[in-house]
């Protein structure tokens, strides 16, 4: 059995028959604010043992986090692995060529003048996502 979070989510997904789409689609309001539900309430539980703990019980709403977080993907039609790969892309521009990084006073690396955003619409056009026509302003 795969350990990938994505692969253990589809599982769940399919096996309990939740909605799981292969290409990244929109969904019904509904249920995609069903979704930031779910991920509000994992986070609210994050952030209220994250200070205190027990560290047990941080690692496990942790998990909750991200298994819904991919869950969430799933439901869209994500694929997040390729996401998150673009995301640690980016992210690690923030590093100079020189190896400087530059610090926010709690401790955050901030972007540098190298840093280059991540393309996440080129990833989600690459999985298949065609993005829906806006309309101009001032048409109709």
């Amino acid at each position: 059995m795969s350990s990938s979070p994505a692969d253990l989510v589809r599982e769940f997904h399919l096996a309990f028959e939740l909605d799981a789409r292969s290409t990244p689609t929109a969904v019904p309001p509904q249920l995609a604010a069903h979704r930031g539900e779910l991920l509000a309430e994992e986070a609210a539980e994050v952030a209220e043992v994250a200070v205190e703990g027990p560290l047990d019980r941080l690692a496990h709403e942790l998990a909750d986090v991200v298994y819904v977080a991919y869950g969430t993907a799933l439901v869209h039609g994500i694929d997040l692995d390729a996401v998150i790969a673009e995301i640690h892309r980016s992210n690690m521009t923030k590093l100079g060529p020189d190896g400087h990084v530059t610090r926010r006073a709690d401790g955050k690396v901030l972007k540098g003048d190298h840093y280059q955003a991540p393309d996440v619409t080129g990833v989600l056009r690459r999985q298949g996502w065609v993005p829906e026509a806006r309309a101009e302003e001032g048409a109709g």
